[in-house]
């Protein structure tokens, strides 16, 4: 469970009661403000209520805060924000504080929701409920000490509240604090042992152990729980919990090589109806990963032509090289491209000695890494997929590509050498879906590093032919930044994306044998114990100096503490 709520009974005035329901209506009150109702029933009688126009104050505040119960429920938390704006202009209380807080904090905005929490604080006692919710709203800030401290605070005043436990667990897992986390999660699971959300946090942490049996027998567990017991309260989104059982489980047949189990598993999950948007996070992920192990469980033809395992540099269409041995926990992967000679656009000197140089760097720091030089779309799409399906046995997955990129209706692609930038219905599918590799990437249980020195402009621009000598195709709008990294999927732990300049600008191809950004990477991407944050930070200093500040390379990072890409 994200996230609790307070004092419902605070909010239960009798409304029924009053002399506007004399006349059949009487059954309006219990509909709104009971939290069994289904929510649109809920939604439909608050509506009717409000529209009587006879309550004022603290009624009609009432009736307000528990419309957005039934918005909550619906995962439309732009209207719960409304309603209990609303409620709190009438008639402030800490439900409706803690009611606002949680919709803030499951649209991502973390400060807001840690404003109506301590809001809520001031407003009443200390109560281990809101505790517990600014706790998980510090964890989705990435403060795991504060998260932990609010936890703490809960557990004082309430021993037994199982989720703070599990959050807790959750929080020292991400510090690296295993033996803790898993202490923390098996007292949840000694506190309530008919909850599935503990059995599934206890999945992930078998997982990073690269115990999988336990992680299939703890996913398994909680998937039957969850569909014995679905979870009632107000808060949890439906569904949810089955959802997050299914993917984690599929993740951990996966990582075994049980690509039948798997399967079976993802699409068990997008068979199941999601409403909130960690669910529909986790649905991607299914969606992706689903496609990669129908691949490896469909037999290669006997006739079928033997790939190519060598691939010519320069040339346009070439195989990428050798597939990297079967990934084994622990493993570091990456995958490294470099695309310049375009057919259709100008072509790029600099990416093909890009692409060679970060490989070689992450090789003498101890990557297996899978490297493609100027690669068409079905080379493309291929080493990308393989690469992805192994990355489910790896500890840490990094991604470096050089070349063109665009922009298209807010989503970022990756442009093979033989793409033809033409206007219509069928252009993004001739080109690599960054996004799609973002979602078959996420779990919370791997580090995942994405860097791409391609540029941040229009595809869609009349001079595409004279982009020039740098990676920007002609026009004004540029890749899309991330608006969030895994957020609500699993847990969105540890993605760092990086970009070589920032958005709507142009990253240089450069005067000499690499860009800018590319030649500052491979230098620093090798120094021991450097963590990856503040090698990036050394990366974009020396491009902002050599570039006379023309380039200003840009990150944005979910990262579950420190990492570090070469041993200290």
């Amino acid at each position: 469970m994200r996230r609790l709520l307070v004092a419902l009974c605070l909010l239960t005035a009798p409304l029924w009661a009053a002399p506007a329901f004399a006349q059949g209506r009487s059954q309006l009150g219990p509909l709104c403000t009971t939290d069994t109702t289904p929510p649109d029933q809920m939604i439909d009688a608050c509506n009717k209520i409000v529209a009587l126009k006879v309550f004022r104050g603290e009624q009609l505040a009432t009736i307000y805060f528990w419309r957005a119960v039934g918005w909550n429920k619906k995962g439309d938390y732009s209207k719960v924000i409304a309603d209990t704006t609303e409620a709190i202009r009438l008639q402030p209380s800490q439900a409706v504080y803690n009611l606002r807080g949680s919709a803030y904090y499951d649209k991502g905005d973390y400060d807001i929701a840690i404003a109506d929490f301590d809001d809520a604080l001031k407003l009443g006692p200390p109560d281990g409920t809101i505790f517990h919710n600014r706790g998980n709203a510090w964890r989705g800030k990435g403060d795991y000490a504060k998260a932990i401290a609010d936890y703490d605070a809960t557990i004082k005043l309430q021993p037994k509240s199982t989720f703070s436990f599990q959050n807790r667990g959750i929080a020292k897992e991400a510090l690296g604090e295993l033996d803790g986390a898993l202490a923390d999660i098996n007292q949840a699971i000694r506190l309530d042992p008919t909850l599935p959300q503990p059995l599934i946090n206890r999945t992930a942490i078998w997982r990073v152990r690269g115990d999988l049996d336990r992680a299939i027998a703890d996913g398994s567990d909680a998937i039957r729980l969850a569909k014995e017991k679905p979870p009632v309260n107000i808060m949890t989104p439906p569904n949810s919990v089955l959802i997050s059982g299914y993917i984690h489980r599929a993740l951990a047949y996966e990582a075994k090589g049980d690509y039948a189990h798997a399967r079976d598993d993802y699409k068990a999950t997008l068979a199941v109806v999601a409403s909130d948007a960690g669910s529909k996070a986790n649905q991607t992920t299914a969606k992706v990963r689903l496609s990669l192990v129908t691949d490896a469980l469909t037999p290669i033809p006997r006739d079928a032509p033997s790939p190519v395992t060598q691939p010519a540099p320069q040339q346009t269409g070439a195989a990428p090289g050798p597939s990297p041995a079967p990934a084994t926990p622990g493993k570091r992967l990456a995958l490294v491209i470099g695309n310049g000679a375009y057919a259709h656009v100008k072509a790029l000197p600099n990416p093909a000695n890009d692409a060679r140089a970060v490989a070689r760097s992450l090789r003498d720091i101890g990557f297996t890494v899978s490297e493609g030089i100027d690669l068409d779309r079905a080379a493309m799409q291929k080493v990308t997929r393989d690469f992805l399906r192994e990355a489910a046995r790896a500890q840490v997955a990094l991604v470096y590509y050089a070349g063109h990129g665009v922009q298209v209706d807010g989503r970022n692609y990756l442009i093979p050498v033989d793409v033809e930038l033409r206007p219509g219905a069928g252009m993004t599918e001739a080109m690599i879906d960054m996004d799609t590799i973002m979602a078959g990437l996420d779990d919370q249980v791997r580090t995942n590093i994405l860097i791409f020195d391609a540029c941040r402009n229009n595809p869609m621009a009349q001079q595409v032919a004279a982009a020039g000598p740098n990676r920007g195709i002609e026009g004004a709008s540029g890749l899309a930044a991330p608006t969030s990294l895994g957020a609500g999927a699993t847990l969105g732990a540890g993605t760092l994306i990086a970009f070589a300049t920032a958005p709507g600008q142009v990253a240089l191809d450069g005067e000499g044998a690499n860009s800018p950004f590319s030649a500052a990477l491979s230098r620093h991407l090798g120094t021991p114990g450097l963590e990856v944050q503040q090698m990036l930070t050394r990366v974009r200093a020396e491009v902002v100096s050599s570039t006379k500040n023309k380039q200003v390379p840009w990150s944005n990072s979910s990262l579950l503490g420190e990492v570090y890409l070469a041993e200290k």
